[in-house]
């Protein structure tokens, strides 16, 4: 019976504390001002452009890893339509660009390494779209903070020199309140930041897919048929 007492009294004083955590923190970004409207507005922007763009990502990433050898042997055996039909099939910026590559077999090699690259660009900008927002969030966060923070502590320094009444108490509490807004948007600076870092990294890993995959091509276009 006491260790369920004791149980529940530790479950009320846990959900106590979470709840005051969770109301110092808005408590906190209140104090931020009017800045912090387009601050968190900024965040809830750069949460949606980055899923919406791992989601697409993460979709173009998905090939089979047999692909090109499927490629292969159909080209090589002089089933074209068959290595043309795999890659209509197959919803990727690599099978896109292959796809590309066999639309032109017949002209020279560099006609055809020229067209896949063609595509292969604008299948990259497909994936870098909405991708600037993210990094101008990156930018911009910092200096909207920096903006809330200076121009409260002008206000501050107005009310100083004002009146008598502040104390280096009462100082001290106002330049903590003016510097919340920098700090929130240093936070989201370096989130947006990294968010985009990730989302290239993962952009260069499909391009370095399709230069090996273009190459790859090429090499089998050289191979005797059988």
């Amino acid at each position: 019976m006491f260790d369920i007492l004791l149980q529940i009294d530790s479950t009320k004083v846990a959900t106590e504390l979470l709840s005051q955590k969770s109301e110092n923190v808005w408590g906190v970004l209140a104090k931020g001002g009017l800045l912090m409207i387009p601050l968190l507005s900024l965040l809830v922007v750069a949460i949606f452009f980055f899923i919406e763009r791992w989601i697409t990502i993460s979709k173009a990433a998905k090939i089979e890893d047999n692909f090109m050898s499927i490629i292969r042997d159909n080209i090589v055996s002089g089933n074209v339509t068959a290595a043309r039909n795999l890659a209509k099939n197959t919803n990727n910026p690599v099978a896109k660009v292959i796809d590309k590559g066999m639309q032109r077999i017949g002209k020279p090699i560099d006609a055809i390494e020229k067209s896949m690259d063609n595509v292969g660009v604008l299948e990259m900008y497909k994936l870098e779209k909405n991708l600037s927002i993210i990094s101008i969030i990156a930018r911009i966060a910092p200096l909207f903070g920096f903006l809330g923070t200076i121009i409260g502590m002008l206000a501050l320094f107005k009310g100083i020199a004002a009146t008598s009444e502040y104390t280096p108490n009462t100082i001290a509490d106002g330049i903590y309140i003016k510097m919340i807004t920098s700090a929130t948007g240093l936070i989201i600076g370096i989130l947006a930041y990294l968010a985009h870092s990730f989302l290239q990294a993962q952009i260069a890993r499909i391009e370095n897919k399709i230069d090996a995959a273009s190459a790859e091509f090429v090499d089998i276009l050289q191979e005797p048929t059988r």
